[in-house]
C-alpha cells in the first residue's frame, strides 16, 4: 500500500507521514508541484494542511488540483488541502468567523467509511483561520462544530474526503483510525481498479 504525502507548507506535514508509516504504509513527503505521472502509481494521496491563506494564495497549492481532477486514487485533504478541493470544484472558502485553535468537539452528522467505527462526537484539534463557505453541490458535509459548520466532506460519487481538524496531531481523539480508515478506503480502491484491468 503506496500513500504519499503532498507537503503544503505545514508544521505537521512529518507527523502526517510519522502515523502513515507506523500503520504499515509505504509512505513518503512529496512537494505540491511534483509532476502526476511521478505519482500516478500511488495507492492514495494525502493533501497537509499549509500556512497558505485560501483566499488569495491557493496558486501556493502546486498541482493539487490536477492530483484531484486526473488521479485515480483517493484523496484525503487535511486543513487547507481540504479547503482547497472545496474551492476546486466551485465552492467558496475564506476567513473563519471564530477561528479555531486547540481542542474542539466535532460532531459526526453523516456516516461515511472515512468516521467507519468512530463515535458520534470527538476532541479534534484545530488550526485555522479560513474554513469553507459554501460547499459544491458534488460534496456533502459529513460533521461540524460549534464555530465551523463544514468541519468534514466527501465527494458524493469519487474517494474524495476532506477534514478542517488535523487527524495526525496526538490531541485528536480517534486520529490513527481516520487514517487506518483512509487506508482501507485506498486499499478497496487499488482492489477494484486491479480487478478492472
Amino acid at each position: 500500500m503506496k500513500i504519499f504525502v503532498v507537503d503544503n507548507g505545514s508544521q505537521w506535514t512529518h507527523r502526517e507521514w510519522r502515523v502513515l508509516r507506523d500503520l504499515g504504509v509505504d509512505t513518503k513527503i512529496i512537494v505540491n508541484d511534483t509532476s502526476l505521472d511521478e505519482i500516478k502509481d500511488v495507492d492514495g494521496l494525502v493533501l497537509s494542511g499549509g500556512a497558505a491563506r485560501i483566499g488569495w494564495e491557493s496558486a501556493k497549492l502546486g498541482n493539487i488540483g490536477e492530483y484531484i481532477d486526473k488521479g485515480d486514487f483517493p484523496i484525503l485533504g487535511i486543513c487547507v488541502g481540504h479547503q482547497f478541493m472545496a474551492l476546486h470544484y466551485g465552492g467558496s472558502a475564506g476567513p473563519s468567523d471564530i477561528p479555531e485553535f486547540g481542542r474542539m468537539e466535532v460532531e459526526i452528522h453523516k456516516a461515511s467509511p472515512i468516521f467507519r467505527n468512530l463515535p458520534q462526537k470527538f476532541t479534534a484539534w484545530e488550526s485555522h483561520n479560513d474554513e469553507i463557505k459554501d460547499l459544491p453541490k458534488e460534496f456533502e458535509i459529513l460533521a461540524s462544530s460549534v464555530n465551523c459548520r463544514i468541519q468534514a466532506i466527501h465527494h458524493r460519487t469519487k474517494p474524495l474526503f476532506g477534514l478542517q481538524f488535523h487527524p495526525e496531531v496526538e490531541d485528536c481523539e480517534f486520529g490513527d483510525d481516520i487514517f487506518r480508515n483512509f487506508i482501507e478506503i485506498c486499499r478497496q480502491h487499488s482492489e477494484k481498479k486491479h480487478k478492472h484491468e
